[in-house]
């Protein structure tokens, strides 16, 4: 059994709403469009300090009551964060205890991620090994490989994005995932991937990730969209 806070992943996959900006008042947008979770990125909000951080998730709880993914992205993996690896690391582990989920990148240093995965397990808090490729689409059996890596590194759910670049890598992506026993969340990037978003938890991908407006991903839809979409197949 895998869950974000009380959503049950076994039951229904989850409509992630990316929130990169104003969060409080994007966040109840989110709930309103119909997100199930919602993912606080960190290297995209600047916040000032922890404190602000943690006044900002209260104030999401209260207005949403929704759950949380704290990511704080690698620009490696198509992150902004500017500071140092420590500080990405620190900040991240210092704001599990008020979320239901983390995600940390598997190219991350093994020890820093191992820091974070274990904090997170500490507090009960799902965590997502995340790996992503903005150049292309792998081989079905290297996806899968990838896959088995950040569930052997801890994750609980183990996270592929990759770059389609033809109707094949979408239907390679869709294959990886049918085959992966353990939960996963796929997504084929870009405008000829656009609907691997709603097609691959299908599959058995438990994430689908959703813009309230402007898409922070290529290829991603709108909240509402995918709900919509959702709703008919599940």
């Amino acid at each position: 059994m895998v869950k974000i806070g009380n959503f049950d992943l076994d039951e229904k996959p989850a409509i992630v709403s990316v929130i990169d900006d104003d969060p409080a008042e994007n966040a109840k947008a989110a709930n309103w469009l119909g997100a199930n979770v919602l993912e606080l990125r960190f290297d995209l909000l600047n916040f000032s300090d922890l404190e602000e951080a943690k006044k900002t998730i209260e104030r999401i709880k209260v207005n949403t009551n929704l759950p949380c993914i704290a990511t704080n992205r690698l620009q490696s993996d198509g992150g902004k964060w500017e500071g140092s690896e420590d500080d990405r690391i620190k900040l991240l582990i210092d704001i599990i205890p008020f979320v239901e989920a983390v995600d940390i990148e598997l190219s991350a240093d093994e020890e820093q991620r191992n820091k974070v995965i274990a904090a997170a397990k500490a507090a009960g808090v799902t965590v997502i090994v995340s790996a992503h490729d903005f150049d292309g689409t792998p081989s079905v059996d290297i996806m899968k490989k990838i896959l088995n890596h950040a569930h052997e590194a801890g994750g609980d759910i183990a996270k592929l994005a990759v770059m389609a670049k033809s109707k094949q890598d979408v239907l390679n992506v869709l294959q990886a995932t049918a085959d992966m026993e353990k939960p996963v969340c796929t997504i084929a990037m870009g405008e000829i991937g656009k609907h691997s978003r709603i097609v691959a938890p299908c599959y058995g991908s438990r994430l689908t990730y959703g813009a309230i407006a402007q898409a922070v991903a290529p290829g991603q839809i709108k909240i509402h969209e995918l709900k919509s979409a959702l709703e008919i197949l599940f």
